[in-house]
């Protein structure tokens, strides 16, 4: 059961981070960039539709996995803080060096010098990775108990 309370916020941290802080801020509040700059702005706005679509699915699928898990233990917070925070620094490291540097299909921002967007969205990345990591060690020995009852709608 760890395992999967660990899974379910690594996956909502994912989510997240491609939902809310790239998607809503980056791409639509900002609009400094879409999810795919390599073509029109019309297939830029429909890879963005795909992007947000999909993002969206992995928050939710790992919400419906911590709902199963909150059934079956009282959830640490910590810990699945923690996760959490992991799987945001995994997205947005992995998007930093993926898709801004190798693939080159978006950049952070265009008409700026990028050398200081980089650096501050992958130093972010690998500190929160970090954070996550930390968290997630100094509470690997805490207990999983099982939930407190609770009595339906009252």
């Amino acid at each position: 059961m760890g395992r999967r309370l660990v899974l379910s916020g690594f996956l909502f941290g994912c989510g997240i981070a491609g939902s809310v802080i790239d998607l809503f801020i980056f791409h639509l509040l900002l609009q400094w960039h879409h999810f795919y700059d390599l073509s029109t702005t019309t297939v830029a706005l429909v890879a963005d539709g795909l992007f947000h679509g999909a993002t969206w699915l992995i928050t939710v699928w790992g919400l419906f996995m911590f709902a199963d898990v909150r059934q079956q233990i009282s959830v640490p917070w910590g810990r699945w803080t923690g996760s959490a925070l992991a799987g945001i620094g995994v997205f947005q490291l992995f998007d930093g060096v993926v898709f801004h540097k190798i693939l080159g299909i978006h950049q952070i921002r265009y008409g700026v010098d990028l050398l200081v967007y980089d650096l501050v969205w992958i130093i972010s990345a690998v500190l929160l990775l970090l954070i996550g990591i930390v968290i997630l060690r100094r509470t690997r020995a805490v207990p999983l108990r099982a939930p407190a009852v609770r009595r339906p709608w009252v």
